[in-house]
């Protein structure tokens, strides 16, 4: 099980990295949230929400 959400976390990455025109605040945020709830749920142990949150306000925030 823990191997399945490894894999998914690295293939919602690596799937999401290839949007190269990411242009509004609204995209980033979705994607970091999206980001930021596999690695909540593969790194803290099913905290995926905390990992949204973080995940959306960082991509927010880098531009």
């Amino acid at each position: 099980m823990q191997r399945l959400l490894i894999l998914t976390a690295v293939a919602s990455t690596l799937g999401l990295s290839a949007c190269n025109e990411v242009n509004s605040d609204l995209e980033r945020a979705v994607v970091g949230g999206a980001i930021g709830c596999a690695a909540g749920e593969v790194f803290a142990n099913g905290r995926c929400v905390e990992g949204a949150v973080v995940g959306a306000g960082v991509g927010v925030l880098t531009n």
